[in-house]
């Protein structure tokens, strides 16, 4: 299913959300999202695509730790993509019984039982039977419909055209096959850093492998020095192989401190690519990337012999807590 999943990822952007409830539908210019996971990751790239828009991304318990008057000025979008985690469950009773302005996304579950109970507005998603970081699509037409950017959601529904999943197996193996044996550090602008963080989580989840992320140019001033090892520890440079995503409209000097970094972390025995992020537009680059992303974690599960779609640990971590 997950291979499937990915071959037809583009037709996600085909999809045109209905808002239910819409007369209850309480829109503010400040956005608080609530989600985890995958769930969250349509508001981390509308914040990379949109930095105009005042979003927060609240990925615990509850809602964010501000006074009642801010949250009573901000549209809460509560999304779960099965619509049964508990964080954001938590999210939406405390929104609702506070009276906050309130929608939520899901496919069903506990999530929308509540809204159609409550009346509050809401997105119910085309139930694929995938998991969520393989939803990024219909999540992202869904958030920007509850949030009214007509532009944007005209852009999105062209990536139905514009992206070639299939197109990006080969690149995405290739980069596993670079990465074979290693621990990946991926690396991105800080404006960007949302792309480095999923795709570490994407190799977390589809490849069932460590990996980290970390943002320029904050790493240039501590993570980096980390790998100016002593005799005895040079080995360990050997475990690690950094990609560095590298968009470019990226500020010129990201783009001069990426080629640095590269250069000593090279030297230092450190295998280091520097990965572009292109194409026709901004949004399109980001997808594009998000597909290599993928289809590198596939080809690390399959090296591996890890099963690529589920996530057994996090089943486990959830009955041990009940």
């Amino acid at each position: 299913m997950h291979k499937e999943g990915l071959d037809l990822f583009n037709e996600q952007f085909a999809f045109r959300p209905k808002i239910m409830n819409r007369a209850k539908l309480r829109r503010k210019p400040r956005v608080i999202v609530c989600g985890m996971g995958g769930s969250h990751w349509a508001a981390d790239l509308i914040k990379i695509i949109r930095p105009d828009v005042d979003l927060l991304i609240w990925n615990s318990y509850g809602l964010p730790k501000l006074p009642a008057r801010e949250l009573r000025n901000r549209f809460i979008i509560v999304s779960s993509y099965s619509g049964n985690t508990e964080e954001p469950l938590s999210s939406f009773d405390e929104a609702k019984r506070n009276g906050f302005p309130l929608a939520a996304v899901a496919v069903g579950g506990a999530l929308l039982a509540r809204a159609k109970k409550y009346r509050v507005p809401y997105v119910e998603l085309p139930n694929y039977s995938i998991q969520p970081r393989m939803a990024l699509g219909i999540s992202f037409m869904a958030l920007l419909t509850l949030m009214g950017d007509a532009k944007m959601l005209r852009e999105a529904h062209k990536l139905r055209k514009l992206l070639r999943p299939r197109s990006y197996r080969a690149g995405g193996f290739a980069l596993a096959k670079k990465l074979a044996g290693r621990v990946p550090l991926i690396y991105g602008s800080q404006e960007f850093y949302a792309l480095p963080y999923i795709w570490k989580i994407k190799i977390n989840e589809t490849g069932k492998f460590p990996a980290f992320a970390n943002m320029l140019p904050e790493l240039n001033h501590n993570e980096m020095t980390g790998f100016d090892m002593g005799k005895s520890a040079k080995k360990l440079a050997r475990v690690f192989h950094a990609l560095i995503l590298a968009y470019g409209k990226d500020d010129p000097r990201i783009i001069r401190r990426g080629k640095v970094l590269q250069k000593l972390y090279r030297a230092r025995g450190i295998k280091t690519d520097i990965v572009p992020v292109k194409g026709r537009t901004l949004l399109h680059a980001i997808f594009a990337s998000l597909l290599l992303a993928e289809w590198t974690a596939y080809a690390l599960a399959i090296k591996y012999g890890a099963e690529p779609e589920q996530v057994p640990m996090v089943e486990e971590f959830k009955k041990h807590i009940g």
